[in-house]
């Protein structure tokens, strides 16, 4: 997206003016609503995880591909969140947000009732949205409100969207649990979603100053045709390695994705200013993110998997349910909430890029010790927290670093690209689970307990090299604020 403006709180960007919107009520009507859809969008976004294992046996789904789940959400999102927001600047803002909310309210309801993978996944592509929602609501809020109630507006939302992940896990196991039945279970989040679409008819008010342009058509197609390629490519390292037909998407994907850089650096409103990827004083912190996407997303499936696996014929994990695998990754997940909002705090003391670079070391350190001692639930629930602590501070100060990094005159570019770049990596990472995992379960039902460690020690070292990139980065003088 090419919009600029200054970095909010969240780690968002706004417009550097917003017509001023006086009167409490109309606040509570530009927000008040919004906050509800972030709840939702966390719910759906948290709950899904605890449940793939019971998908999987529902469905037939080897663990291996139920990574995909994961990944084609992922992927959706890599292409929609750029292509929504600037439909938002051009045609309004709620316009969009309503057709966001129709498609995950259509996808929600196409996973609950799927019969197979496939269509399981073709709906987990239309809820790609969810990761656009807040980029929508915060440009409304930033158009309808001045800047002080904006800020404080960005900030319930945020918070909103965290307690809704929160509550998504926990409450979807304890629906499961009640009704044993995982499509009945998946129903209440489509209810949920339903329910949203008529609601943001009410009192929600449309943007009122519209940006002047066009969408970058091509652009998105040929960033969406390139990522899939890829994304098809990945998950083929059974039988010894990838199949002449996996080498040939490979390839491809390759050419589009170089052709789809020569349209970008042509056209004059991009899809994705790539060439802000290409600034050295920010490219190292766009690895950074996109590393942050891979352990973050890329853990969330096997992590599930290997809790749900049956120790008596696996000979590893602990055969626990949805409610059970949701509960033992609260203590993570609060405890990432809680980090990520002290950021500030303590990066102000430290310095943001030492606080990142401390941030991945910690997370490194969360995956050697899983991959070294995965045995009694404790260890997980230890190690989990401690990769908690790490993730929730990198959350907080990498849109910062990035910030600081780059051109001031772009802020809002680059910041658009940190989340773009940070789905992405998400996505690939699904794709390179599935296939390290598919590798070991070649002539097994289930992937071997070696198959779950290799992505344990992949994880490390990837967070391992972003904290000494980060280092390095620094002493080169990257992430060095200007004024």
């Amino acid at each position: 997206m090419s919009t600029t403006g200054h970095p909010d709180p969240s780690g968002t960007t706004a417009p550097d003016t917003a017509p001023p919107e006086t009167g409490s009520g109309s606040v509570r009507a530009v927000v008040g609503l919004l906050v509800l859809f972030e709840l939702t969008s966390g719910f759906l976004q948290g709950g899904i995880a605890p449940l793939l294992p019971e998908i999987g046996r529902e469905l037939g789904v080897p663990d291996a591909d139920l990574t995909w789940v994961i990944s084609a959400q992922l992927l959706a999102a890599a292409v929609s969140v750029p292509v929504l927001g600037r439909l938002g600047d051009l045609h309004g803002h709620r316009r969009v947000l309503r057709w966001a909310l129709a498609s995950i309210a259509v996808g929600t309801l196409l996973v609950a009732l799927a019969p197979n993978l496939p269509v399981l996944l073709a709906g987990r592509v239309l809820t790609g949205p969810l990761a656009a929602l807040l980029p929508l609501e915060i440009a409304l809020v930033r158009d309808r409100l001045p800047l002080g109630p904006a800020r404080s507006a960005i900030a319930r939302l945020v918070g909103a969207l965290a307690l809704g992940t929160l509550l998504g896990g926990v409450l979807t196991g304890a629906v499961h649990t009640l009704t044993d039945d995982v499509r009945l279970t998946l129903l209440v989040p489509a209810v949920l979603a339903a329910a949203c679409v008529p609601v943001s008819f009410l009192t929600v008010p449309e943007t009122r100053h519209l940006a002047r342009g066009r969408l970058d058509w091509p652009g998105a197609a040929l960033l969406g045709a390139s990522v899939l390629l890829l994304l098809s490519a990945l998950p083929s390292a059974e039988d010894g390695g990838p199949g002449p037909a996996a080498l040939i998407r490979l390839g491809l994907a390759v050419l589009l994705g170089a052709l789809w850089v020569r349209v970008e650096l042509r056209t004059p409103e991009p899809l994705v200013d790539v060439r802000a990827l290409a600034d050295r004083r920010v490219a190292p912190f766009f690895l950074c993110a996109f590393v942050f996407g891979v352990v973050y997303f890329g853990g969330q499936a096997p992590d599930a998997t290997f809790l749900a696996a049956d120790p008596a014929t696996t000979g590893y994990g602990f055969g626990l349910s949805a409610l059970s695998i949701s509960l033992v990754a609260l203590p993570a997940a609060a405890t990432a909430v809680i980090t990520s909002s002290l950021t500030a705090r303590v990066a102000g003391r430290v310095g943001y890029v030492p606080a990142l670079a401390v941030s991945f070391a910690l997370v490194a350190a969360s995956f050697l010790a899983t991959a070294a001692l995965h045995t009694a639930l404790w260890q997980l629930v230890l190690a989990k927290i401690l990769a908690g602590l790490g993730l929730g501070t990198a959350l907080g100060a990498m849109p910062t670093v990035i910030a600081e990094a780059g051109d001031p005159s772009r802020t809002g570019v680059t910041t658009a690209l940190y989340n773009n770049v940070k789905t992405l990596g998400g996505a690939v990472a699904g794709g390179v689970v599935a296939a390290i995992l598919t590798a070991s379960a070649a002539h097994t039902a289930t992937p071997s307990e070696s198959a779950y460690v290799t992505v344990w020690l992949l994880c490390a070292a990837l967070s391992a090299a972003a904290a000494a990139l980060t280092l390095v980065a620094r002493r080169a003088g990257a992430g060095t604020p200007r004024p």
